[in-house]
């Protein structure tokens, strides 16, 4: 199998050595080069040709966002992954916007940093759970939004507000009863760990359930299943 090659920018220098110290427990990971700031990302793009760089959105002479628009621009290809305490869905939209594969938040366990650089790695993007949930969460509510303002005004003139709640539907025709559970479970913004402890089962397992999801909902990755899971009503958003 093939190196995967990583660079890593944080003004931090404590979070950078744990990071690379995790990666460096990977044996097809390395960590070619590490920066303080993002605008070291094109130097550093250049002289390492890296797979996938890691990200701090916060630094203090060249943002991450800014830092990853920057290479973008120079390269289509570069496969960043976004790093923040921020969970705000403003803070997702722009990183993605300008390029980015994926979105951690710092809270994550080192489980989640691997997953990610691998799923970004081979072409794929990832989002912290908890940021997923609440991107969905914000697609349902401008969802609703749209729905209310659709149903005012009817052929009597009136202005009053009607809205029918979406009824869930469990794609059972698709899936298991298990699968559902877990699916569940990821709209909810659940890790792994957490959807084994839920329904009292390994983390393998719950790994086997999600990759029987994706490939059974042909998307490509937790993320795209959820934002499908919810615009079919087959998910509650709590």
């Amino acid at each position: 199998m093939d190196t995967t090659k990583i660079v890593i920018i944080d003004d931090h220098q404590l979070f950078r050595e744990g990071v690379k110290r995790i990666l460096d427990f990977e044996a097809n990971f390395h960590v070619v080069a590490e920066g303080d700031d993002g605008a070291e990302a094109l130097e550093l793009m250049e002289k390492h040709e890296p797979d996938v760089f890691i990200m701090d959105i916060n630094m203090p002479k060249m943002n991450g966002v800014e830092a990853t628009r920057l290479l973008v621009d120079a390269n289509p290809e570069a496969k960043v992954i976004v790093l923040s305490i921020h969970d705000d869905e403003n803070y997702v939209t722009h990183a993605l916007q300008t390029g980015a594969r994926g979105y951690l938040l710092k809270e994550m366990d080192a489980d989640a940093l691997v997953d990610a650089v691998k799923v970004v790695a081979d072409g794929g993007s990832y989002l912290h759970p908890k940021v997923t949930h609440n991107l969905v969460r914000e697609y349902r509510r401008l969802s609703e939004n749209g729905v209310r303002s659709g149903a005012r005004g009817g052929s009597n003139g009136s202005t009053a507000t009607t809205y029918q709640q979406i009824e869930i539907r469990r794609p059972l025709h698709l899936l298991t009863r298990r699968e559902c559970e877990v699916l569940q479970l990821l709209a909810d913004g659940k890790s792994n760990k957490a959807i084994g402890e839920a329904l009292f089962i390994s983390e393998k397992t719950v790994k086997n359930h999600v990759s029987n999801i994706l490939q059974k909902m042909n998307v490509n990755d937790r993320t795209q299943a959820v934002v499908v899971a919810i615009k079919n009503g087959w998910v509650e958003v709590r």
